[in-house]
């Protein structure tokens, strides 16, 4: 079973796009291949729901953070073995031979490049499994590892006795017509299933290796996953991964408490810590470091959330049918009886205060119902959470404080148990004076 996440959930999050300024993906997208790079996308597209699966990842990404290691190979000579291999093969040695010889001739009379190219991607492709192997040679633990199982196919592969005279040439500058097609047939055609999955396992050492750094560097840790029937979530401190020094706050769920009531002034955090649990959620079903302390969860079926909606002048949407269509799709998933995290900012924003309040209330109360589920919805409507508390025993109420500092206010960005009482919108515009340049025009 896949993990459910939609467009709309990936561009509030900013989960994905090499493009894409601040994506969670170019935060960790500090791989020297490209084979490693598109292995990384694949793994930001499909977010594992098997909790071994889950934990086996997550132990090898933890295995490599604390060894410390670099990747063995630079980044322009395995870009040049990536090359050499994207020359096809031929079919037989034969015809391996006859291109060979062809591009030594075109070589002599018109100077063209192949035969330089096949010599120097041969070269380095040896010198790539050199150093491979005496990489490998520093996982020698001793012990078992995480990394046990790809290190031994990847030693297997080296020590394929078809592989031995090849190895000896280490140190050779240039290959005869012979040797080169004969080389280049055992490579690329002979031993081309095994040359195929050394290359997939360097590519994913290439990402455990930058995943892990990335988590070491910035203080991350590592989710435990349980299985679905647990449903919970328990998180110490999660902070949004792109902030340094990003202030961190508890998160925790279960059956019994399945949502979280949020208040708080605009500015006060309220989005950054919802987009926070929903990174650090998508992360943990990837099995990647979280922006976290310590982080327990039971795996969910995915993502839904309405943060960033806008209007839609195509379909001709305005923005609180928008909102409602979001609502809707959010309901279709958790009516199903799947488990859900879901993440609301501001509901019914779009709508007049009588129909926001009336509507948030209900749908909040309709949606705490659904106990398999998990809810962090944020409004401006406080009167909403004062009637939530005299009926849902299963809601958190929590608000992000604004402290004055005069007429000036301050934000703190921690959690508190309860519902807000600021109201500063008037005092803001106040001190922006916006009311003093209207009337003095």
């Amino acid at each position: 079973m896949s993990f459910k996440v939609d467009k709309q959930t990936q561009e509030d999050l900013n989960l994905l796009g090499k493009y894409t300024p601040g994506s969670v993906f170019n935060l960790f997208n500090k791989v020297q291949t490209s084979g490693g790079e598109r292995l990384l996308q694949q793994m930001f597209q499909q977010p594992l729901t098997d909790p071994q699966a889950i934990n086996t990842r997550s132990g090898l990404f933890n295995y490599f953070g604390q060894k410390k290691l670099l990747f063995p190979f630079s980044k322009q000579d395995f870009q040049e073995v990536e090359n050499y291999f994207r020359i096809g093969p031929s079919s037989s040695y034969p015809g391996a031979l006859l291109h060979v010889v062809s591009a030594r001739v075109q070589n002599y009379l018109l100077k063209d490049e192949r035969y330089v190219k096949l010599q120097e991607g041969l070269s380095v492709t040896i010198k790539m499994f050199s150093d491979l192997r005496r990489f490998l040679d520093l996982l020698n633990d001793g012990g078992t590892t995480p990394f046990d199982h790809e290190k031994n196919i990847l030693l297997g592969i080296l020590a394929h006795p078809r592989l031995r005279n090849l190895l000896e040439q280490i140190n050779s500058a240039k290959f005869s017509v012979v040797q080169l097609a004969a080389y280049d047939y055992l490579i690329k055609k002979t031993l081309q299933a095994e040359m195929e999955t050394l290359l997939e396992n360097i590519y994913k050492l290439d990402i455990y290796i930058a995943v892990s750094a990335v988590g070491r560097d910035r203080g991350f840790t590592y989710a435990e996953a349980v299985p679905k029937a647990g449903h919970l979530v328990r998180i110490s401190e999660v902070w949004h991964p792109a902030l340094i020094n990003g202030v961190a706050n508890p998160v925790n769920f279960d059956e019994g408490s399945n949502m979280i009531f949020l208040t708080g002034a605009n500015m006060a955090g309220k989005s950054t810590f919802m987009k926070a649990f929903g990174i650090a959620v998508y992360l943990a079903h990837m099995g990647f470091p979280v922006a976290a302390k310590f982080m327990q969860f039971s795996v969910r079926d995915g993502i839904y959330s309405s943060i960033n909606v806008s209007d839609n002048l195509n379909m001709g949407y305005s923005h609180f049918y928008a909102e409602v269509l979001r609502v809707k799709k959010a309901a279709e998933e958790v009516a199903t009886g799947n488990s859900f995290i879901v993440l609301f900012d501001e509901l019914f924003k779009g709508t007049n205060v009588k129909d926001a309040y009336d509507a948030t209330l209900a749908v909040t109360a309709a949606f705490a119902q659904y106990h398999q589920s998990f809810f962090i919805i944020s409004t401006h409507i406080i009167e909403v959470g004062e009637a939530l508390q005299k009926t849902s025993q299963n809601v958190q109420f929590a608000f992000l404080p604004t402290v004055m500092h005069g007429n000036v206010p301050k934000y703190t960005y921690k959690l508190q148990s309860g519902i807000t009482t600021d109201r500063q919108g008037m005092l803001i515009i106040e001190n922006e004076g916006i009311l003093a340049l209207l009337i003095e025009k």
